[in-house]
């Protein structure tokens, strides 16, 4: 079943932030534990954009983060990491290393340049003062859509936008997603109504019309923004979390059974054009008691969380002047 609020932040010990700037069409998202997490990643699009990544390896040393960011602004987006990092460093967060702390912040970004929004910022981008506005906003809720990481995020269809779902497992632990949806390709079944998320949807949670049938001809149709925008638009940037108490060799592999999810939402997934990553954080707040079977049954709800969240970023954009595509809810609400 789905979590009290269906957001990521039904997890214990995890808030988020987000900020957006309308005018540019962009913005960011911040995820942050109560307490520094173990934190892993897994990255199966073919041109990601990120910061403070290599870390997150099971090899490396570094097991715990302080926050991720998820940002528009392909590689000016970044720097909302920088800001995250600052401020955090500001309020005495970071690993600490002697007299000095330094904020563990990964950080990963989407291509939004090309949706319409004003990015005539000068000699500076905005992007680090979207990072520590974020950073200043976090809480337990927050709404979806166009906001955040998400505010400009668009499909080769649709706008897209930030989704986020959650699930409480039969053991009790908890799992979350939380995506920012720019892909390259569709969510929705053809050019229609009906999301590829269906199967998983947790009562009407987007539009509750369940699978089309039978499948339209166009269903498997490669449709993507190299129709209509440049190469490299694009890249659906996600996390999941849960309160399972995990190393950080099984948040790697979270992260990647995670990303099955993702690939069951979207059509074509993973293509030489699309950055697609999942974070995968613990918070450690509850053991699994049977191993390897809590972790199949973890995997496949981060997997489900994830899918569901990135119908329900599409399903809740809001429209702006100037974009490039429509809303679902433009298309289809009525």
């Amino acid at each position: 079943m789905a979590g009290l609020r269906n957001l990521i932040t039904d997890v214990p010990g995890l808030k988020i932030g987000n900020a957006s700037d309308q005018e540019l069409k962009s913005g960011a998202t911040v995820l942050v534990p109560d307490e520094p997490a173990v934190t892993s990643v897994a990255i199966h699009g073919g041109a990601p954009g990120t910061r403070e990544i290599a870390l997150l390896e099971p090899e490396q040393t570094v097991e715990k983060i302080d926050a991720i960011v998820l940002a528009g602004g392909s590689a000016f987006g970044l720097d909302a990491g920088a800001g995250v990092q600052g401020r955090l460093a500001e309020l005495g967060y970071g690993f600490e290393i002697g007299p000095f702390r330094v904020p563990i912040v990964p950080t990963a970004i989407l291509f939004d340049l090309l949706n319409g929004g004003d990015k005539s910022w000068g000699q500076a981008a905005p992007y680090r003062d979207l990072g520590r506005a974020a950073l200043d906003a976090i809480g337990h809720d927050f709404p979806l859509g166009s906001i955040g990481a998400g505010t400009g995020a668009t499909t080769a269809n649709l706008k897209g936008g930030l989704g986020s779902a959650s699930m409480v497992l039969e053991n009790g632990v908890t799992v979350g997603a939380i995506v920012a949806v720019n892909a390259l390709g569709r969510a929705t079944v053809g050019d229609g109504a009906h999301f590829w998320a269906a199967p998983f949807e947790i009562g009407d949670e987007f539009g509750g019309l369940g699978m089309v049938h039978p499948l339209p001809q166009d269903a498997t149709l490669v449709r993507t923004k190299l129709d209509g925008l440049k190469a490299g638009a694009n890249t659906t940037i996600a996390a999941v979390a849960t309160d399972a108490i995990l190393t950080k060799s099984e948040a790697k592999r979270l992260a990647v059974m995670a990303h099955d999810g993702l690939a069951r939402a979207l059509w074509p997934a993973h293509t030489p054009l699309d950055g697609d990553l999942v974070f995968a954080m613990s918070t450690g707040h509850r053991k699994m008691e049977n191993g390897l079977e809590d972790m199949v049954q973890l995997g496949a709800g981060a997997a489900s969380c994830l899918a569901r969240a990135i119908a329900r970023g599409i399903y809740h954009a809001t429209p702006a002047t100037g974009d490039p595509v429509p809303t679902w809810q433009q298309r289809f609400g009525s």
